[in-house]
């Protein structure tokens, strides 16, 4: 457990194009801080950073814009098809959006408010995150499901593979998490489990609250 007197940590993971962020917002609008890990990804990877030079060094101009800020669009066609090349990128811009997440926390524990911090992170469980937080919510759905969101999102089926296959099966992080939220429906039985789940949570921050 990482809970601090004041601060709970939640991590918040599941498949590509299953709802997290749905989730997100929803636990946001409750009182959530929410840390997301792709925007802190965004921030590791801006120009004239270490995060920067060291993914443009590696893999090339090509993935990089005139205005020095990295084609994800270039650099996702090279790592999704090759999983050598996707554990490289992993290793070069996790540690620092890591970084960037326990600073997030720490800020978050100096200010010395009540609070129920949720990050999410897609590779939580890939990159051996889990340790880092209180509670796991898996947000989940069919592959069915998942390919058409993708799809919805310009995908076509060959890249929308690719992307499933670079994370662990669903039913995997599900047997490992706290929580699972199962989004294969209507936005109201999505905020109905996440209203569920957000509760117990709270329920749980208050008791540990009281203990200590």
């Amino acid at each position: 457990m990482r809970s601090s007197p004041r601060l709970t940590r939640v991590g918040l993971t599941g498949g590509i194009a299953a709802g997290k962020s749905a989730v997100a917002e929803l636990w946001r609008a409750k009182g959530a801080v929410v840390i997301d890990s792709d925007a802190l990804a965004h921030e590791a990877l801006a120009p004239g950073t270490p995060t920067n030079a060291s993914v443009a060094r590696e893999f090339g101009s090509g993935v990089v814009n005139a205005d020095g800020s990295i084609n994800r669009a270039a650099l996702g066609e090279i790592v999704f098809r090759n999983e050598a090349r996707r554990l490289v990128l992993n290793g070069l811009v996790h540690p620092a959006v890591r970084q960037k997440r326990r600073e997030a926390f720490a800020a978050l524990e100096r200010a010395g408010d009540d609070t129920v911090a949720v990050a999410m992170i897609p590779l939580l469980y890939e990159v051996g995150e889990e340790k880092e937080f209180d509670s796991i919510v898996v947000v989940a759905c069919s592959e069915t499901t998942q390919q058409a969101r993708l799809a919805a999102k310009g995908l076509n089926e060959s890249q929308a593979r690719a992307r499933l296959a670079s994370q662990w099966p669903l039913a995997k992080k599900m047997d490992r998490a706290d929580y699972v939220i199962w989004n294969d429906g209507s936005r109201r039985t999505l905020a109905e489990q996440a209203d569920t789940i957000w509760k117990n949570i709270k329920e749980t921050h208050h008791a540990a609250r009281q203990t200590q």
